[in-house]
């Protein structure tokens, strides 16, 4: 094909595209036009209520909004009795139920031996009950007894002993009208210097024992705000050391001193007498009802004070100190050793107190019988009257040891 008709195709069909242009503009208006006509027209809502606006984020009242409730792993009837693992698998990181073993006293992993640690994998002990807390941890209860029943009545029982033995030093003054020595006869040996070595080892040990006792368990009150927290703590220190070592020295006197004068302590002719009249200390005369070797009121301390107390604080003790063979010393086992030390370590420091009280000044003589061992006739029959008539029947040695150089009997002195 010729160029020139090449040029004259093209031309043609450029200007029909161009004349159908105009043509299809007009139809569109005119269709829309009809479709219009042909919808019904929309209200036009000048404020529409909240939910019915057109197009865009929806709006609604937060009060009428309802929380979609769906099933929670907490809705099982076995939710509780689940483990640990069961937890993890419907509630990640969920570690409830380890956390309540945990306090229930269950047993964890350790790899210490029990000879060793018994105790190794018990993070906290389980609940119980001691006498005067509630039901809660072992531990808890323990400091429960201690800080609200032993702290507190103990130190008030210590005190009102102090007290009363004031009270009746100052109303009543010393007891008896003679000294050991100088009131008249002979000298009689009421304790054997072996008997005066058990008796005066096992004082000192037991006042060490008190004294210490004392400023650990109520220093912090009496004793701390007056010399300050280093020197307490030094001081308490010192003494709880004091205490272990003088705890097995007051345990072998102990024994002995039970063994030495127990065949003296039995109740014998006069005592139910001494203790109706309580032994003529609130009598106007002042005299006392006759006994032999001891009083009633010898015999109750060393009966309760001595054997029961003293046994049943030795015993607790060496619990404490670990000292006892082949026993797992748990905590539950040292807080009950505790609890059981504490109360009878008061009761004994009450009793041994009033015993140490007429020993020293509430009756004369008292002391210096037991420092020197002798006391002469008066004493004894003012005191003793019955072991005054035995030692003058000859049923009891008036001199019970031998002295090396010296006679048994001395010649009658008067004052």
């Amino acid at each position: 094909m010729p160029r020139s008709t090449e040029l004259l195709a093209s031309a043609l069909i450029a200007l029909a595209a161009l004349s159908a242009v105009p043509a299809a503009l007009a139809q569109a208006p005119a269709q829309q036009g009809q479709s219009a006509a042909t919808q019904p027209a929309k209200p036009v809502v000048d404020d529409p209520a909240p939910g019915q606006q057109p197009g865009g984020i929806q709006g609604q009242n937060i009060f009428d909004v309802k929380p979609e409730v769906k099933r929670d792993a907490s809705n099982d009837p076995g939710y509780m009795d689940q483990t640990n693992g069961q937890r993890n698998a419907v509630q990640p990181g969920n570690n409830a139920p380890m956390w309540r073993d945990v306090q229930r006293g269950m047993a964890g992993y350790s790899s210490l031996p029990r000879s060793q640690a018994p105790e190794a994998g018990v993070l906290i002990q389980a609940p119980v009950q001691y006498p005067g807390s509630r039901m809660t941890t072992a531990g808890e209860a323990w400091r429960q007894v201690r800080n609200n029943w032993l702290i507190p009545y103990g130190g008030a029982l210590i005190l009102i002993s102090i007290v009363a033995l004031l009270i009746f030093w100052f109303a009543r003054g010393p007891i008896g009208h003679n000294e050991a020595v100088g009131g008249g006869g002979r000298r009689i040996e009421r304790f054997t210097p072996f008997e005066r070595a058990a008796h005066w080892t096992n004082a000192i040990a037991f006042v060490v024992l008190g004294i210490s006792g004392i400023v650990m368990a109520f220093g912090k009150f009496f004793l701390l705000p007056i010399i300050g927290g280093t020197l307490f703590g030094y001081f308490t220190y010192l003494l709880k050391n004091l205490h272990n070592f003088f705890g097995p020295l007051f345990a072998v006197s102990l024994l002995i001193v039970i063994i030495t004068f127990i065949k003296d302590e039995f109740p014998r002719k006069g005592d139910m007498g001494w203790l109706a009249k309580a032994g003529g200390v609130f009598s106007k005369s002042g005299e006392e009802p006759p006994t032999h070797r001891f009083n009633a009121g010898e015999k109750v301390v060393f009966w309760i004070a001595v054997v029961l107390l003293g046994i049943v604080t030795v015993g607790s003790g060496l619990v404490l100190d670990k000292l006892i063979p082949s026993m797992d010393y748990l905590r539950s086992t040292m807080q009950q050793a505790h609890m059981v030390h504490a109360v009878a370590a008061i009761l004994m420091i009450c009793l041994i107190g009033f015993h140490i009280y007429l020993g020293t000044v509430g009756v004369r003589g008292a002391y210096r019988a037991m420092r020197e061992g002798y006391v002469d006739e008066a004493w004894a029959r003012e005191h003793h009257a019955y072991w005054h008539e035995d030692i003058q029947a000859g049923k009891i040695p008036a001199q019970r040891s031998t002295q090396q150089g010296a006679p048994l009997t001395e010649p009658v002195r008067t004052a």
